[in-house]
């Protein structure tokens, strides 16, 4: 059914069409599939103001036929699955949640990766979809997911309980009612839930833009009442399929002496200074490294946790059979190892650079929490201005399967001092 603002006002017209589900504009469609009084209200927002209007829609039967779209059916499995179709977090595949601008078209402020939001009760939420009755059940083990702003907007509903999970931002107490109702406008891809239901991360909102439901994914967008401006997409899957992949474990030999212009083992950097690059002059072509390239690595001033990091494509390190890093480094006498720099906080012991090269493996999987689970290796106090040939022993962890990161600091961690630093000829070997 369309519905159609007739006033020669102009504004913003934003429509309640009640069966749970909202609108915006000049004209709105919604679908009313079953029979019943449905009170509607459209309201005008114009410079003088606003303006309220309301009536009330009876729908003398039932009309069924509404129900058998395809969307219907990707949602709940169909009218003949009696028990539903249960979705979750696509929890192993990255992009399954995330924030931006509330009109733009993807996450682009922040997207977690793999498993990220793993220490929070984010993917023990269930909601299972029922096409008859078009009814919604929501499990959750007593908790839902949120941030500062949702909070106050939860404890403001007397929800007042909350734990600060290690993954961060609010867990809190929430016990779901035994089962709501949903609408799903499949003219404007909207899915509405009722009595202020939520896909288990508070917003202050029920409304979702649905941007892909198939038999296998349901992608959503949802405008937040908490934090106006911002949007938050979230991904789902049917229950059994969110099934951690099966990843292999190689021995996969790295070496790499950056002379050549097709590199072998490329690093990604993060908060890197400018300088950093591949293939750098040698600044000391002397034994035991007289090579004509190596590597620059430039610690930027301004940043605490300036790193490179080389990921693994489609393994995990065996461990059992490759424990080993190599490489030759080099600390230049002229960077500045006695000023006391701005630390990341408090827990941060040291404040000044040092002559160190820290090498630590990880479980890039766990994307922005990979390094909860690391195991690192710090050398300090290295001699300044002279080629050093380093190996980082990792067999004390050989039994570990689900390392798939190598990463790389110089200068100690957590202090925002800047630094020039060189290495060359990594290997990674049995």
């Amino acid at each position: 059914m369309t519905f159609e603002n007739t006033s020669d006002v102009e504004g913003i017209v934003v429509w309640n069409f009640g069966n749970g589900s909202r609108g915006k504009g000049e004209s709105a469609s919604a679908e009313y599939p079953f029979a019943g009084t449905y009170n509607i209200s459209m309201t005008l927002y114009a410079e003088g103001g606003s303006a309220t209007k309301q009536y009330s829609l009876v729908v003398e039967e039932d009309d069924l036929s509404l129900l058998e779209h395809p969307m219907y059916t990707a949602l709940t499995g169909g009218a003949e699955n009696v028990d539903g179709k249960t979705w979750v977090f696509d929890q192993y595949n990255p992009g399954h949640f995330g924030v931006g601008p509330v009109d733009d078209v993807a996450p682009v402020w922040w997207a977690a990766g793999p498993n990220d939001k793993l220490e929070s009760s984010l993917y023990t939420q269930t909601f299972t979809f029922k096409q008859v009755g078009v009814e919604l059940d929501w499990n959750n083990n007593g908790y839902v997911y949120t941030n500062g702003a949702g909070l106050d907007g939860l404890a403001a509903m007397g929800y007042t309980n909350s734990v600060v999970p290690p993954d961060g931002d609010f867990d809190v107490e929430f016990s779901p009612a035994d089962s709501y109702n949903f609408s799903l406008n499949t003219t404007d891809s909207v899915l509405t839930l009722t009595d202020g239901a939520f896909m288990g991360h508070y917003t202050g909102s029920s409304t979702y833009e649905i941007i892909t439901l198939t038999e296998t994914e349901m992608y959503l967008k949802v405008r937040s009442s908490a934090e106006p401006g911002n949007g938050w997409w979230y991904r789902f899957v049917p229950e059994e399929l969110n099934v951690a992949p099966v990843i292999p474990l190689k021995e996969v030999p790295l070496v790499e002496d950056f002379e050549g212009d097709d590199l072998s083992v490329v690093f990604a950097t993060e908060a890197m200074g400018d300088f950093t690059a591949a293939g750098y002059q040698n600044p000391a072509p002397v034994p035991i490294n007289p090579s004509s390239k190596v590597y620059l690595y430039q610690k930027k001033a301004g940043e605490f946790y300036s790193n490179i990091s080389f990921v693994a494509d489609g393994y995990k390190f065996d461990l059992s059979e490759q424990n080993q890093i190599t490489l030759k480094v080099y600390m230049p006498s002229y960077n500045d190892y006695s000023t006391e720099n701005n630390v990341a906080g408090s827990w941060i012991a040291n404040k000044v650079l040092q002559s160190s090269i820290a090498v630590k493996l990880q479980n890039d999987d766990l994307g922005g929490n990979a390094w909860s689970t690391q195991t690192e290796i710090l050398m300090t106090e290295l001699e300044k201005d002279k080629w050093l040939e380093l190996t980082f022993d990792f067999s004390g962890v050989a039994d570990r399967e689900d390392y798939n990161k190598i990463l790389i600091q110089f200068g100690t961690e957590g202090h925002d001092g800047g630094g020039i630093f060189f290495f060359d000829d990594f290997t990674f070997h049995n």
